[in-house]
């Protein structure tokens, strides 16, 4: 789990191929399908429970096609004939931040359901506890990847940055509180400017506990039961943390004296 500078930069491992092994291509584009029609049923069943309406489904099927549309096309970076067990569970995750953004984006119609709310945070909380086990998979059946640690990345950053809308929305926290979801796409800019930024790091058990940290503390944010002077000093803590955890990298990064990869 990583929404700090740890996989963000250049993709490593030399010359990528123009295309993925027929084999490869098949067995995503079956486990992608599969993943978007569980996601389809499981939007059109939030629907039927909560008054969301057709615009909640076509934004979530646009988020998660926009996803998988990422993964397609970095296919390449991922040498293994098949998709594999740990890149179907950050699709399922990725499914699963998908409802959640779309459901954030439609949060009007969900003021008055405190209901609605707590099925959002268990669905983030089931999200996160999921967080971690495809690391697992890939190791133990010796199908990591770039793409796949990539992939995993990209979810982590994308749930942050729409907690951490809902939470201004919410007016749970100031507008600054958007600042926990954008900085790390505030790193990636940054690596267009500053070339020694895109400098490989080394493993950090900081940078996934302030990740952890992140997303619990604005799942605690968005309880009904936090009150905003709370809600408040959670924010500002998680963002301390994160501001913390970058400037160690950035300084790290910026001062090696050794020569980019």
């Amino acid at each position: 789990m990583v929404s700090e500078p740890d996989r963000v930069g250049n993709w490593q491992g030399g010359q990528r191929p123009v295309l993925p092994s027929d084999s490869l291509l098949r067995d995503s584009l079956l486990h992608l399908a599969g993943i978007s029609a569980f996601t389809l049923g499981l939007a059109l069943v939030v629907t039927w429970h909560f008054p969301l309406g057709w615009h909640f489904v076509a934004a979530t099927m646009i988020m998660i096609g926009l996803i998988f549309a990422f993964v397609l096309h970095s296919l390449p970076s991922h040498p293994h004939p098949r998709f594999g067990f740990a890149n179907l569970v950050t699709a399922f995750r990725a499914s699963l931040v998908s409802l959640t953004g779309a459901a954030v984006l439609f949060r009007d119609r969900l003021e008055h359901s405190d209901a609605a709310l707590w099925t959002l945070i268990v669905v983030v909380l089931v999200a996160l506890a999921l967080d971690g086990f495809d690391g697992y998979l890939a190791r133990r059946y010796a199908q990591e990847s770039e793409l796949g640690a990539r992939f995993d990345m990209e979810v982590d950053a994308l749930l942050i940055l729409i907690l951490s809308v809902a939470a201004a929305l919410a007016d749970k926290a100031g507008a600054w509180v958007i600042l926990i979801g954008i900085m790390r796409y505030g790193f990636v800019a940054a690596q267009w400017f500053l070339p020694k930024l895109r400098r490989e790091l080394f493993a950090s058990f900081r940078r996934k506990l302030v990740c952890v940290i992140q997303i619990v503390a604005l799942c605690l944010v968005l309880m009904p039961v936090v009150e905003p002077a709370y809600s408040t000093a959670l924010s500002l803590i998680a963002l301390a943390m994160l501001i913390y955890s970058f400037t160690v990298d950035t300084l790290y990064l910026m001062t090696r004296p050794d020569t980019l990869r």
